[in-house]
């Protein structure tokens, strides 16, 4: 039968390409060409081709290329034979698997990700990002975005893995996935909002980003198709796939499928027979000669034909379970052990005898009743019907029909044991008389069926009952016998043996497959279910004769033969002659292949039956096949190749075939593979270690060449291997094999100090093999591979020790390797033999900081887990990593200038990363990187110092005591901190705003001066605590030193602003003209200020400083009552000469007695204007100006109130005392009225200005106010009045 696959077009490529080889000849010898190499019938012919070349000018050179030429089609037309054989026992392990099932247990493989698929992601990622996308994305996400872009896609490690196929889609989604978790783990808590809602919504916008504008439907289908294809294949796709491995065309496909017959299962199961009694022969063979492979002790020679001949028949039983017929059921378990009689004792074979019951078949006849003919003597109208059964069994009838119209198309269903069934069918017309009691029967007929009669409907003679005129009636129908599984052939046969059949007869056979390895060939008799006679077809041979002489019946001959006994049998045709011994021969397991003469090739000419297809198909498709040269492959014993060179062959193509597919494999074979590999190893006999050294040969060989191999793969092979190698002497082999070869052991050791060395090769690369941490796992199944492969044998453990030296040495060269390419990267290199600036260099050492920190942190993130054993290998290599660096960075700081500051950004940026991490803290290179750093930072501090004392002592010479307005805004004119003739460092350290020059920014505060000290302090803080000393006692010495630095800054910026007011009072003027200046509140300010920051800058936590802070404290304390004791003195001062004018008028002085007389004297003649209030009111307007300045520009109330208690209090005394001192005398009138006017406004402007009533109404008050009030009655009385000026609270003068 053909095989479904082989559609019309595909027979007609097969006669075209026939077309094209038989045309060949025609245009001039042989073609060479590749359809010449891969599709012509017979091999290369050297003296055809040498015969057509035209005549050479030098006839040596023409010689050695054509001798070249020939040898090179010779090979390939060599490679191209053995890829067509190897193809045909591909193709039957197909065909007709017993051992090996495609598993489904195995992990999916992901589709890898090619170059052009890797710029097209990069593409997308790169429009999102410039906002070319309809996502909407929070800035979050788009900052992780760019970050996943930067590090992960634009990596040149990514693009290693790409063309190493080792990368897909679900590594680049885990990497993200990787990378976010930590951002969104880092974002501050949203209520209603986890953060799982964060990062599903994050990977999904991740896939619409990476899909692109791709419907994810297709996208779908796409994945779901190419995963079942990875699941489980059909025959035809593993064929198609083969085909594709071995470089099989589709033509020469056909011929072999056809010609191999692997449509048929009897062919393929007897083929299977074949092979294995031949590996039985040949493992017999192995015995006698002494010809084993060396192994590695003498005893295993023994071992091993037992082990070959278990082998066997472990396939045998294999064979054996498989199903024969799912028709009959059969109970054979007495049978099992029948099917390795060549190894049980023949004396066994009475125990192994079929009997007559158990090649009892089960058939199924379909009968089918179209129409009867010649039906004229019955009435149109009358009622036909037909019935119909099977001798033995059930009988059916069909529905009613009229005369006229006898057509029924009824179907009757039987089941029968009888190979030769009766089946009667038999025609009725309903009887129309009263009294009948049953039909009438006008007709019948019996048929004979057998599985080879003609399927279609014909017309049968029935014959006529007697009474019924119609005596030429036809009935037209089909029976249809089915064939059951387990009957192989039938047919009518002449046959004449010694022990059954033992005259010359012709009977009905049936050859009948009982199991797998046990056929008999049955005679049977009509309406019988059990045979005849029968032969069991153990042991026989069958082949082709001549005619034999005495026996008459039969034109064809043939014969099976076995030790004692001969049966002849004899076919009535040449086709079934020839489908006859094809079935027996697949019975007999023979290893003889019977071949038709070649006298015989017509088909007999004799007419009746219509011929079976199967015989001339069958045989077109051999004489096709042999045609085109493929016999030699179909009929080449399988058992006198050798399979493991085979094996070897077709295990590289198909691991070459598997790495090129679409998927990222990483070196496993798809599941389809590992069922045809399975199962050529196991039907061919190939042993497992040798398969799997032939595997770890391949895989290392890719994995040499940049290709990404699983470590876990290997490690499976390797177990496997050296298992079996070592195993004998712990008695723990993974297939039972205990014999080992000598070139086993020495492959394996060879493969050994490989994978070693591939091992060693891929962890001292490990940021490059296994680039963020992809595939998932293999660092970690690498390093477990490696303390397997340091193992001496297979049960004693590598001591830890050997491992972990093994891996410190890799990592130190890691570490080496990890830090060039970096270099590269970095371009520092190129800086190399070319003159670069200190600056430029420095430059470069920063950015190469950074990129040796992105890489230890990658190391973590991404290796750390791999290497949890060896935790401090990885401590290790970081500091071996950052040891070479610091070759670098020493370099590079050994030639900037002599006391350069641009380095500190460099030391803060290691020192960021370090410190926080706990094992590099303190570390080798971290311990180096203070060393360097901390006479540096000493230096800094101590022209810093030397800096701040030299702006202070200039600084408060020059100081005009001006308010710095808005410190913020005059912040970029205020220099960073300098030292004398020292280049300042431009952008060093980036200071942020104080806190608290935000409160005071607004407000007039302090001097330039001493703004630009506390800035300046409090940036040098800033930028010490900013480094983040490591170093404990350094980092408290550091501190304390900037502490006690900034008390004594303060407390010379306080005693200098002291001296500066106390001078600033003594210039100004004593009258009460005097106007407090701005100076005098800037100066206030400063105390504020100092009191604030040394509060900051000056406070710590051990005792003695603290004790210093508060003498700090106490120092400004005192300056600043000192300062308000200065002041107030200075307003004393002025009411003293205020009343020093007063002081004129006193009674009995020779100025007031003038004074009165002069005024009396001249008002008698013209209006003299009386003394005026000008000195009350000129000393008014000080004090309210004085209080609104004070209390305007200086920062802190309580000095203020402090001031106002004192300076009421003092000028309160002061007139107290000044009036007690002119008891004895009565004011005059001015006097009155200008101490009346003092008195009562500095008491209300002063309780306007909050102080206490406790301070206003104090006893010197009270003294001052009687008095007052007592002068002012006295002078009423004797003035007559004070025009409007008095004490009384209800004085409404202004």
């Amino acid at each position: 039968m053909l095989d479904p696959s082989s559609s019309e077009e595909e027979t007609d490529e097969i006669l075209e390409e026939e077309r094209k080889v038989v045309a060949a000849p025609k245009v001039g010898g042989a073609r060479v060409s590749p359809s010449r190499t891969s599709e012509s019938s017979v091999g290369l012919q050297p003296s055809r081709s040498s015969n057509v070349r035209p005549s050479s000018p030098s006839p040596s050179v023409a010689s050695e290329k054509e001798k070249e030429d020939l040898e090179k089609m010779q090979r390939e037309e060599e490679e191209r034979k053995k890829r067509l054989q190897l193809y045909v026992f591909v193709m039957r392990c197909i065909a007709y698997p017993f051992n090996a099932k495609q598993p489904t247990d195995m992990a999916r493989r992901q589709q890898k990700i090619s170059k052009q698929q890797l710029q097209t992601v990069k593409e997308r990622f790169q429009s999102f990002l410039n906002g070319d996308t309809q996502i909407v994305a929070d800035e979050a996400f788009i900052n992780a975005v760019q970050s996943y872009y930067e590090v992960f896609l634009k990596s040149d490690r990514v693009s290693r893995m790409v063309q190493s196929g080792g990368c897909s889609a679900a590594d680049s989604r885990e990497v993200f996935k990787k990378h976010i978790e930590k951002r969104v783990r880092s974002l501050p808590e949203i209520d209603g909002l986890s953060k799982e809602t964060v990062l599903s919504s994050w990977i999904a916008k991740f896939d619409t980003i990476y899909r692109g504008e791709e419907d994810p439907r297709k996208h779908q289908q796409r994945m779901t198709a190419s995963a079942a294809s990875e699941l489980i294949l059909s025959k035809d796709q593993l064929y198609e796939m083969f085909q594709g491995i071995l470089g099989i065309k589709k033509f020469e496909h056909q011929l072999l499928y056809n010609a191999c017959q692997l449509d048929n299962p009897d062919e393929q199961a007897a083929q299977i027979r074949r092979e294995l009694d031949g590996r039985l022969q040949m493992a017999d063979q192995i015995a006698r000669g002494g010809k084993f492979p060396r192994f590695v002790s003498r005893e295993m020679e023994a071992m091993y034909i037992e082990e070959l001949k278990s082998s066997v028949n472990l396939l045998m039983a294999n064979l054996e379970s498989m199903p024969v017929s799912k028709g009959g059921e059969f109970k054979l378990q007495k049978l099992k052990r029948g099917h390795n009689t060549s190894i049980i004792d023949m004396g066994q074979e009475d125990e192994n005898q079929l009997s007559k019951s158990d090649v009892v078949l089960s058939f199924t006849l379909e009968v089918v009743i179209m129409e009867v003919q010649g039906l004229k003597s019955l009435a149109p109208n009358r009622i036909v019907y037909c019935t119909m059964e099977v001798e033995g069994g059930q009988k059916l009838q069909t529905d009613q029909a009229e005369a006229s119209k006898p057509t029924w198309g009824t179907q009757g269903d039987f089941t029968t044991t009888h190979p030769l069934p009766a089946v009667k069918v038999k025609l009725f017309t309903e009887s129309t008389g009263v009294l009948a009691l049953e039909d009438k029967e006008l007709g019948r007929v019996v048929l004979h069926p057998t599985p080879n009669s003609p399927k279609q409907a014909e017309l049968h003679k029935m014959t006529v009952s007697k009474g019924c005129p119609d005596s030429d009636l036809k009935i037209k129908l089909a029976v249809r016998m089915d064939k059951p599984q387990n009957m192989k052939h039938c047919g009518y046969l002449w046959a004449i043996g010694k022990n059954v059949w033992k005259r010359w007869k012709k009977r009905f056979f049936v050859l009948v497959q009982v199991s797998q390895y046990t056929f008999a060939m049955c005679s049977y008799r009509e309406k019988k279910a059990e045979p005849v006679e029968l032969l069991q077809l153990d042991g026989y041979t069958v082949d082709y004769t001549d005619p034999q002489p005495g026996l008459d019946g039969g034109r064809t001959f043939f014969n099976a033969v076995k030790e004692g006994d001969t049966v002849i049998f004899a076919s009535d045709d040449e086709q079934d002659r020839i489908l006859w011994v094809q079935a027996m021969y697949r019975a007999t397991g023979q290893s003889h292949k019977p071949v038709p003469p070649t006298q015989v090739q017509k088909l007999n000419a004799k007419g009746g039956t219509a011929p079976q297809l199967d015989a001339p198909i069958s045989q077109f498709y051999a004489d096709r096949a042999q045609k085109h040269g493929m016999d030699e492959f179909i009929s080449a014993n399988p058992c006198s190749f050798d399979h493991a060179s085979l094996f070897e062959m077709l295990q590289r193509l198909t691991l070459d075939h598997r790495l090129n597919d679409s998927y990222s494999c990483l070196g496993w074979f798809s599941p389809g593979q590992v069922f045809v590999l399975d199962e050529y190893c196991a039907r061919n006999g190939v042993r497992g270690c040798h398969r799997h050294l032939c595997y770890l040969r391949d895989l290392l060989e890719r994995a040499e060449n940049g290709a990404m191999i699983d470590p876990t793969l290997l490690h499976y092979s390797f177990a496997f291997c050296a298992s079996h190698v070592h195993g004998n002497r712990y008695g723990t082999r993974p297939d039972g094999i205990g014999t080992v070869s000598v070139d086993e052991k020495e492959r394996f050791e060879g493969i050994k100090d490989r994978l070693r060395v591939l091992l060693e090769n891929q962890i001292t690369h490990f940021r490059y093999c296994f680039p963020f941490g992809r595939p998932e796992g293999a660092l970690k199944a690498t390093l477990s591979l490696l303390e397997r492969v340091l193992m001496k044998d297979i049960v004693t453990p590598v001591p830890q020790e050997e491992v972990k030296n093994v891996i410190r040495k890799c990592l130190e060269q890691a570490a080496l390797v990890n830090y060039q390419r970096l270099s590269e990267y970095a371009k520092v290199e190129e800086n190399v033999g070319r003159l670069v600036t200190p600056a430029k260099k420095l430059e470069d050492t920063i950015r190469l900081a950074e990129l040796v920190i992105e890489v230890l942190q990658q190391n973590e993130e991404h290796h750390a887990e791999a290497f949890a054993w060896w935790s401090d290998l990885m401590v290790e290599h970081a500091e071996t990593f950052l040891s070479l660096y610091a070759v670098d960075m020493d370099a590079a700081l050994e030639v900037q200038p002599p006391d350069s500051w641009d380095s500190f950004p460099l030391f803060q940026l290691l020192n960021d990363f370090l410190r926080v991490d706990y094992n590099l803290c303190n570390g080798k290179f971290h311990k180096h990187l203070q060393d360097l750093y901390a006479p540096l930072v000493v230096r800094y501090v101590d022209l810093m110092e030397s800096s701040i004392a030299q702006s202070i002592h200039r600084g408060f010479e020059r100081e005009t005591w001006e308010p710095v307005k808005s410190l913020t805004s005059n912040l970029p004119i205020v220099n960073l901190p300098k030292v004398p003739n020292v280049a300042v460092p431009v952008n060093l350290p980036s200071f942020s705003t104080p806190a608290w020059m935000t409160a005071m920014s607004d407000t007039d505060n302090g001097s330039g001066t001493s703004e630009d000290l506390f800035w300046k302090l409090d940036a040098l803080q800033t930028f010490i605590r900013d480094l983040h000393w490591p170093e404990e006692e350094f980092g408290k010495h550091l501190e304390t030193r900037l502490k006690l630095m900034s008390s004594d800054m303060i407390e010379s910026c306080v005693k200098r602003t002291r001296a500066a007011f106390e001078a600033k009072l003594q210039r100004s003027s004593r009258t009460a003209d005097f106007r407090v200046p701005q100076s005098i509140c800037t100066m206030f300010n400063v105390m504020v200020d100092a009191r604030a920051q040394s509060a900051k800058l000056c406070a710590m936590e051990l005792g003695q400083e603290r004790q210093y802070h508060s003498q700090i404290d106490n120092l400004i304390e005192e300056t600043v009552k000192e300062m308000i004791t200065l002041l107030v003195a200075k307003f004393v001062v002025i009411l003293e000469s205020v009343l020093a004018k007063l002081s004129r008028y006193d009674e009995g002085t020779l100025f007031s007695s003038f004074l009165s007389f002069t005024v009396k004297a001249a008002s008698k003649y013209v209006d003299v204007p009386k003394p005026g209030m000008d000195v009350a009111d000129s000393y008014v307007t000080f004090v309210r100006h004085s209080q609104d300045m004070l209390r305007d520009k200086v920062n802190e109330e309580m000095y203020i109130e402090r001031l106002f208690d004192q300076w009421y209090t003092s000028t309160m005394n002061l007139l107290g005392t000044w009036l007690t001192d002119r008891m004895d005398l009565q004011l005059h009138v001015y006097q009155l009225k200008i101490l009346i006017r003092i008195v009562k406004k500095k008491y209300r402007d002063f309780r306007l200005q909050g102080v206490l009533d406790s301070t206003l109404n104090s006893k010197m008050y009270d003294t001052v106010r009687n008095r007052l009030m007592l002068e002012e009655a006295t002078a009423s009385v004797r003035e007559g009045g004070m025009q409007g000026i008095s004490m009384k609270d209800s004085d409404t003068e202004d």
